[in-house]
């Protein structure tokens, strides 16, 4: 456990004294709050005024702000905790570059405990960042419009503690094979410019083909997306209710932004959506452990 921990401050410590490595982790929760408040914001208050004239429904500027304003913040979280991990393991890439990491497996250290003092740094690293992100957004959300409570917040903390620890694993068994800067820096442009898209954070899932909705209902990201959705508007539903919203009106709502989302045409349950999400962060990590394995074999049977 000695080592292990001294393994955690060490890449931490490294990861924040990287200043570009930190600062692009940073960046990109703000650039997406800023290029989603000044797009896409216009577009989704467009369409939910659209949605509710078409119904002979009315709502309040503070309303269709903290609509538009969950949606916003959940995209970005979606994103942010699976993007800024990918960032944040880079630490495990320019390890083999500088050759540090021949180094640490020449040390009296078990591949094992290095394997997991590069996930943990890096879950504790992302972590911070995003928490950072959710309070940001959180004072976002008090700015355009408040409905949530105190166990909405709560729920939005653990969805992306949840989200964190998914795309900690993910990008730490993608990252493990990489081995020069120009891999690392197309995996990172890769997942940046795709993953909002397949997990339904920049465009909302109800608005693909029917083709396409079936093929990202298999992808666990959806999923995480639809949870911080579901937890981030639950207030402004229960307000469109309580001011006499038809009862239709607030379901294709919730269809319209994936609070609802259906696979194969069956309902899926937030409970279950805690079951996927939860299954493949399990999924993730045996496959990193895996990989972990069978690169220490391979590299005894070297020797």
């Amino acid at each position: 456990m000695t080592g292990l921990a001294a393994l955690i401050r060490r890449n931490t410590r490294l990861y924040f004294k990287d200043k570009g490595m930190f600062f692009t982790s940073l960046i990109t929760p703000v650039i997406l709050l800023v290029l989603y408040g000044t797009f896409l914001s216009n577009v989704y208050e467009e369409t939910f005024r659209g949605a509710l004239e078409a119904a002979g429904a009315a709502a309040s500027d503070k309303l269709i702000g903290g609509c538009v304003g969950g949606e916003l913040v959940s995209s970005l979280l979606a994103v942010s905790c699976v993007t800024v991990a990918f960032c944040s393991n880079l630490l495990m890439v320019q390890d083999k570059i500088t050759g540090a990491r021949r180094d640490l497996t020449i040390a009296p250290v078990k591949s094992s405990t290095l394997a997991l003092g590069y996930y943990l740094s890096t879950l504790l690293s992302t972590l911070l960042i995003c928490l950072a992100a959710t309070g940001v957004c959180l004072g976002y959300l008090a700015c355009v419009g408040w409905y949530l409570t105190g166990g909405d917040v709560a729920l939005l903390l653990l969805d992306v503690f949840l989200l964190v620890l998914f795309g900690t694993a993910l990008s730490a068994c993608v990252n493990f094979p990489l081995s020069t800067n120009g891999q690392a820096s197309a995996v990172g442009t890769i997942v940046s410019a795709g993953y909002g898209f397949i997990c339904g954070a920049y465009m909302p899932i109800s608005q693909f083909s029917d083709g396409l909705q079936k093929v990202i209902s298999f992808l666990p990201g959806t999923y995480g997306t639809s949870l911080l959705r579901n937890h981030a508007l639950r207030g402004v539903f229960e307000e469109m209710g309580n001011q006499g919203f038809p009862a239709e009106v607030v379901e294709a709502i919730r269809d319209s932004v994936d609070c609802n989302l259906y696979f194969f045409g069956d309902k899926v349950e937030l409970s279950t959506m805690y079951i996927i999400v939860a299954g493949a962060i399990l999924l993730a990590v045996a496959v990193y452990v895996a990989v972990n394995v069978l690169a220490g074999r391979k590299q005894k049977g070297g020797r």
